[in-house]
C-alpha cells in the first residue's frame, strides 16, 4: 500500500495557518496563490502599492484591554483586528469590524471597483466576498456575532452589501480545504490562459502564463528528454513528469497556437536607479526616507530610497546600520567591489523561498544528461551571438562567418561536457583573433590587442572585457537569488571556489551581447582614453575617472530594448536576463521541457 495519503495528511498537519488573504489569492488564481503562499514569491506593482496605500489607516490596530476576551456594543468600533482559528485552519485580519444593534458588520477596504451584474448593479467580487465571509466565521469562533459584511471599493467610493448565508460558509470551508491540499501536493497549478486577470495581476512577470504554456508544450509528452524519467525514486520522477504532462495537456485543451500573441512581461522597478558610490571616505546613511550620502561630514548626494534599485559601493565606502536595515526592507541590494573594480560580495535580504526550484535544480542537476542539454543550448546560443557580433560590427572574412556557423551547429552533437568546451573554446579562439576588427582604432589611443587574457588583465581592452563580465556575473547573481534559484550550483561550471556557478552558466549566453558590446561602444565612440586606466603589475583596470563613462554605458546596454527570440515582442536587455532565468527555474520545476537560449538576429 502507498505511503502518499498517509505522507499527504501528514503534511496537511504540519502546515501553519492558511492567511485569509491568501484564500483570497486562491480563489483569484490558484497558481498566484501557490507562490504567494507554499513559496512565498510576492512581486509589488502598481496596484499593490496602491492598495497597502488605501489600508494605511485601518492598518492600525485599536486597542483592546484583554484579547482573548473582548466584546463589540453597539457603536463600538475596532481596527485591523487579527484572529485565529485552529479550528478552520485560518488566520486573518479584518479590516473593521462595527457594532450594531443586532450584531456586527464587518467593512473590508479595497483598492478597485464593484462588478455590475446582468441588470447592471454593483456587486461584490467573489474573492472578496469569500474573504469576508472567512472573517466573519472567525469572529464567530471568537464569540462576536457578525450579521452582515461590505466591501468599501476605493475607486467607486461606495460600500458594497454581502450577504450571509450557510451556503457561503460551505463555500468558504470548502476553498480552504482546496487551498490547503494544493500547498500540501506540492503541484504548482497551471497558468491561466488568455483571462483578463493576469494583465492585474503583481505576480504576472514571475509567471509569464502564454509564456509558460508556450515552454511547456514546446514538445510533445513522448518527446520529453528521457533524462527527466530517470535518476530519481519513482514517486518522485512520476510526480515531476504529471507535472509537465498535465501543463502539456492544459496547453492543449486550451488552444493555445504554436507562435502566440503574447502581452510582455512588465517590468518590474525599472525606472529606479543604481547608487554608485566610489570616493574613498563616503557615507550612505539614512535619514526619513532618503538615503543620504556624505563626505567628510557634508551632504554629497540624496535621494529616496523608493527610487533606488541598487548600491554600487567600491573600495572604502561605508553604510550606517540605518541604511542597512532600510536596503534590507525596501530590496535594495548592495555590492561591494575593490577600488580596482573586482566584485566581492552582495548585501541583500532573505532570498525568496524557491523550494520547488532549488529541490529541482539539486535532482537535475546530478544528472549527466541533464547538464548536457542544457550546457549545450547555452553555447550554442553564445556562438550565435558571437557571430552575429562580428558580421554587425566586425570585417571579417566569409571564411570566419561559415567556420563560427559550424561551431555552433557542432554544439548539438556534443557527447560530454569536455568535448563541448572544446568546441565552445575553438569558437572563442576565432572570435577574439577578429575582436580588433570590431574596434576603432583613434588618434589618442593606439590600444594594442594581441589577444584575449586575464587574471590579471595586462591591456586596457582585456581590463573593460574582464571588468564588464564581471558585472554580469554579479548582476546574474543577484537574478538566480530573486528568482528562487541557487547561484551556486551550476550545471556547466562546477560549484567549486566560491564561484556563482550557474551565474556563469546563464551569463555565457549574454557575454557578447553586453560585456563585449559596452567594450566596443566605450572604445569606439570616444569616451575612455589611456588616461582613464591603471596600469601596474597587479594588471589593467579602470580608475574612478574611468568608471563613470563606463557605468553610462553599461546601463545604457542594459536598458537597450531587443526582440525576444521566441515570442517577438521588445523588453530592455536587464528584464531578458531575468525572463532566461524563469525559463530555466520553470525547467528545474518540471513546468517546461527544455530550455531555450537567447539568441539575437
Amino acid at each position: 500500500m502507498s505511503d502518499a495519503p498517509v505522507q499527504r495528511q501528514a503534511e496537511l498537519e504540519a502546515q501553519p495557518p492558511l492567511p485569509v488573504r491568501r484564500l483570497h489569492n486562491f480563489i483569484y488564481c490558484p497558481r498566484l496563490f501557490y507562490f504567494q503562499w507554499v513559496e512565498n514569491i510576492f512581486q509589488e506593482n502598481a496596484d499593490t502599492v496602491a492598495g497597502s496605500h488605501l489600508h494605511r489607516n485601518v492598518d492600525k490596530p485599536s486597542k483592546i484591554e484583554d484579547p482573548k476576551n473582548f466584546d463589540l456594543p453597539d457603536g463600538a468600533k475596532l481596527r485591523s483586528l487579527q484572529l485565529q482559528s485552529e479550528t478552520l485552519g485560518i488566520i486573518g485580519v479584518v479590516d473593521i469590524v462595527e457594532g450594531g444593534p443586532d450584531g456586527a458588520e464587518i467593512i473590508d477596504y479595497k483598492k478597485g471597483s464593484a462588478r455590475r451584474d446582468s441588470e447592471g448593479d454593483r456587486v461584490a467580487k467573489e474573492p472578496d466576498v469569500m474573504q469576508v465571509a472567512a472573517h466573519a466565521m472567525l469572529l464567530r469562533e471568537h464569540g462576536i456575532n457578525a450579521v452582515r459584511g461590505a466591501i468599501y471599493y476605493a475607486e467607486d467610493k461606495r460600500r458594497v452589501p454581502v450577504e450571509f448565508s450557510e451556503e457561503l460558509f460551505c463555500k468558504v470551508r470548502k476553498a480552504i480545504e482546496d487551498a490547503r491540499a494544493i500547498a500540501a501536493s506540492g503541484h504548482c497549478p497551471p497558468p491561466l490562459k488568455n483571462d483578463a486577470r493576469c494583465l492585474y495581476c503583481s505576480a504576472y512577470p514571475i509567471c509569464l502564463p502564454n509564456e509558460s504554456l508556450w515552454w511547456a508544450k514546446r514538445r510533445k509528452a513522448s518527446e520529453i528528454p528521457g533524462q527527466l524519467h530517470f535518476g530519481f525514486s519513482g514517486q518522485t520522477n512520476d510526480h515531476v513528469r504529471d507535472k509537465i504532462l498535465e501543463a502539456l495537456d492544459f496547453a492543449a485543451e486550451s488552444g493555445q497556437k504554436e507562435s502566440p500573441t503574447l502581452e510582455p512581461p512588465r517590468p518590474g522597478g525599472d525606472d529606479s536607479e543604481v547608487l554608485v558610490v566610489q570616493t574613498p571616505g563616503a557615507q550612505i546613511g539614512q535619514r526619513g526616507d532618503q538615503l543620504i550620502v556624505t563626505l567628510k561630514g557634508e551632504d554629497v548626494r540624496k535621494i529616496p530610497g523608493q527610487q533606488v534599485r541598487a548600491i554600487y559601493c567600491f573600495g572604502a565606502v561605508q553604510l550606517t546600520a540605518q541604511a542597512v536595515e532600510t536596503c534590507l526592507e525596501l530590496g535594495i541590494d548592495v555590492s561591494y567591489f575593490s577600488p580596482a573594480g573586482r566584485f566581492l560580495g552582495l548585501l541583500r535580504g532573505l532570498p525568496v523561498s524557491g523550494v520547488d526550484a532549488r529541490r529541482g535544480q539539486y535532482r537535475l542537476f546530478e544528472l549527466p544528461g541533464v547538464r548536457l542539454q542544457l550546457a549545450r543550448e547555452i553555447i550554442r546560443a553564445k556562438i550565435h551571438n558571437q557571430r552575429v557580433m562580428l558580421m554587425r560590427n566586425g570585417d571579417v572574412p566569409d571564411r570566419v562567418v561559415h567556420l563560427m556557423a559550424g561551431f555552433r551547429d557542432a554544439t548539438e552533437s556534443a557527447r560530454d561536457i569536455v568535448g563541448l568546451m572544446g568546441i565552445e573554446g575553438s569558437a572563442a579562439a576565432l572570435y577574439f583573433e577578429q575582436f580588433e576588427s570590431m574596434l576603432k582604432q583613434r588618434d589618442n589611443w593606439k590600444f594594442d590587442w594581441r589577444g584575449r587574457n586575464r587574471r590579471p588583465p595586462r591591456d586596457p581592452v582585456n581590463g573593460l572585457l574582464s571588468f564588464g563580465y564581471s558585472m554580469l556575473a554579479k548582476e546574474l547573481t543577484g537574478v538566480c537569488h530573486s528568482v528562487g534559484l541557487d547561484p551556486f550550483l551550476g550545471f556547466m561550471h562546477q560549484p567549486r571556489y566560491g564561484r556563482p556557478a550557474l551565474a556563469l552558466d546563464l551569463m555565457e549566453e549574454f557575454r557578447p551581447l553586453i560585456a563585449d558590446s559596452v567594450t566596443i561602444s566605450l572604445i569606439n565612440r570616444g569616451e575612455l582614453g589611456p588616461e582613464d586606466f591603471i596600469r601596474s603589475a597587479n594588471g589593467t583596470f579602470l580608475n574612478d575617472g574611468g568608471r563613470k563613462p563606463f557605468w553610462e554605458a553599461w546601463f545604457r546596454r542594459l536598458d537597450t530594448e531587443v526582440s525576444h527570440p521566441e515570442f517577438s515582442y521588445k523588453m530592455a536587455y536587464r528584464r531578458m536576463l531575468e525572463v532566461q532565468a524563469r525559463q530555466l527555474w520553470r525547467f528545474v520545476r518540471g513546468e517546461a521541457s527544455t530550455y531555450h537560449g537567447f539568441v539575437t538576429r
